[in-house]
Parts: C-alpha cells; structure tokens; sequence
C-alpha cells in the first residue's frame, strides 16, 4: 500500500511542479527511508530502489506531457534492462532525493540514469546508489516500441540523441551479449 501512496502523492504533486524537459532536465524527488523499506539488515532493500526508480521515469512522463499520448494510445512503459551500483547504504528515516535523467537514445528505448543522492551531516552530497536503465514505450496494437523521433514529437520536441558516454556503451554491449546468451 505505501507504494500506492507515494504514487498518488507523485501524480498529485506533479500538478504544482513545474513542466519538464526531458532532453534537457533532471527529475528530482524526495524521499524517506520507511520501516517498510528496509531488509533485515536494517537498511533499504534492493528492490525498493528499483520500485522508486519508476517513480522517477514516471515523474518525467507525467510532467514531460507524455502521459497524455501514453494513456490515449494504450502504449506501456517496458523496461528491458538495469544495472545498479550500490555505494553507500541508505539507513533508517534518512531523507534522500532520486535524481532520473535520460541519457541518450535509439530508434526506440531511451538510457536512463538513476541516482540516489544523500547529505552528510556536514552537506556534502552522498552518492548511495547509481543506476542506468534501458526503457521504451510498448504500443500493444503496433506490436513494437514506439520510435523516438514519434515520442518526442508527441510532446513537441525535436532532438538528437546525445552521444553515448563510456559506461552506457559498456552497459550497452553487455545488455547484448546478455540477450544473446538466452
């Protein structure tokens, strides 16, 4: 049930936030660290940093515009592949903030990177996790993703994709040979 009611709180507060870019900006949410977030050694549990990753792709379609098309549509946010370097652990009632971003992009996913960034008691930033995710959107009827350049231009943006950095070329060809060793 929390869950659910960090999404109403998503949607509700995307109301009063301001539109987002998503070549351009960084989605940033807030977030505590709950009782029922944690595992038995009393620190977040590895899947709930992937739930609240969604959270943070959905921040930026429900405040890109995205959502509209995606609901009219029917299309289905699919994510293909995630890799997670976990770096500091994120412990009981510690407030931290979900920075998503999207990285670059094909004929039909995006690269996303997802980063869980705390305080120190001093205010210097803690990097407690970092994530890259390969997505696209899923058009049922079609029985394909959705080509960028249509999503993009769903919501007026026209943009080339940025050039790939080291590690998500790495990420890249390793979601490759993972896909032909099944």
């Amino acid at each position: 049930m929390n869950l659910w009611l960090r999404v109403l709180h998503l949607i509700i507060m995307s109301f009063f936030r301001p539109k987002l870019d998503p070549v351009r900006d960084v989605s940033r949410l807030t977030f505590r660290v709950w009782p029922h977030d944690l595992d038995t050694s009393l620190h977040m549990n590895n899947g709930r940093y992937w739930t609240l990753m969604d959270l943070g792709r959905t921040d930026i379609m429900i405040r890109s515009g995205l959502w509209r098309p995606i609901l009219k549509r029917g299309w289905v946010p699919v994510v293909g592949a995630g890799q997670i370097r976990f770096r500091r652990e994120l412990r009981p009632f510690r407030s931290f903030t979900l920075e998503t971003r999207i990285l670059t992009w094909s004929d039909s996913h995006v690269v996303m990177e997802h980063r869980l960034v705390s305080r120190s008691k001093g205010g210097s930033s803690i990097l407690n996790a970092i994530a890259l995710v390969r997505a696209g959107l899923y058009d049922r009827k079609e029985r394909r993703f959705v080509p960028m350049d249509r999503l993009l231009g769903e919501i007026g943006i026209t943009a080339a994709a940025p050039a790939a950095a080291p590690e998500v070329e790495a990420f890249l060809m390793a979601e490759e040979t993972l896909k032909s060793a099944a």
